[in-house]
């Protein structure tokens, strides 16, 4: 049980209603691996609730942990978030708010995308030598974010001996989930899987899911979703804050 802090978990929200199910789903999985965990959780858009609104429940004089739910350090936790904060007040609560780091990359997110995929295409690691994946993220305009995918495919494909792990995305940059997928079956890959790195279903998990198919893929694996891994990340990032603010004090 932790002494009092609050982590207060910032997803990026969406439209569809299985993002906000999951990220709650993930909240009760972080709550049951740390019983007396005080985490609320808020979206950047489309889901309540915001930011603001979370934090204006803050109680005085409390520690608040802000952890972005991202899986990548790009424009929303370099420059949205840090905004929002700037912005908001907290007035007489005089609460002391910390600002945690992204959840990826990080070693667990490789075991949660090895869980995903193992449930998606049971055999895909019996042979690994004869199986290229495909990293299908997100996507971001950030140069590094992508540079960090790209970085995790490398690790990834070091640690379980695939044939190749190349990196893809969804959305401003390449290639594609679908063009990835062709040209590792192209270049002679017997057997071609996508494991989709995002948090939570939606758009981008639909169009990558529907579109590496489309392409020839064997198997798509669902978004990370609420499994153990990626709430012990959240709990990673939360204890990394608050030993970074005890050093500081």
């Amino acid at each position: 049980m932790r002494d009092g802090g609050i982590l207060v978990a910032v997803a990026h929200g969406s439209a569809d209603p299985r993002a906000s199910a999951t990220i709650t789903e993930l909240a009760a999985v972080a709550r049951q691996r740390e019983p007396g965990l005080d985490l609320r959780t808020a979206f950047l858009g489309h889901a309540p609730p915001s930011l603001p609104q979370v934090l204006g429940t803050i109680e005085a004089d409390r520690e608040v942990t802000v952890l972005p739910l991202l899986l990548t350090a790009a424009y929303h936790s370099k420059a949205d978030i840090p905004r929002v904060l700037a912005r908001t007040p907290l007035g007489s609560r005089r609460a002391r708010v910390s600002y945690g780091a992204t959840l990826g990359p990080h070693p667990l997110l490789l075991d949660a995308l090895d869980r995903r995929l193992a449930e998606a295409d049971p055999g895909a690691h019996a042979d690994p030598a004869r199986t290229a994946v495909v990293l299908a993220a997100a996507g971001s305009s950030d140069p590094e974010a992508n540079a960090t995918i790209a970085g995790m495919a490398a690790q990834w494909q070091a640690r379980t001996g695939w044939l190749a792990v190349r990196p893809a995305y969804a959305s401003a940059a390449e290639p594609s989930p679908a063009a990835a997928v062709a040209g590792l079956l192209r270049d002679g890959a017997p057997r071609v899987v996508v494991a989709t790195y995002l948090l939570a279903p939606g758009l981008f998990a639909d169009r990558i899911r529907h579109t590496a198919l489309a392409a020839g893929a064997a198997a798509v694996s669902p978004a990370l979703g609420a499994c153990a891994e990626v709430a012990d990340v959240m709990l990673d990032r939360f204890a990394q804050a608050g030993s970074t603010r005890r050093s500081a004090a």
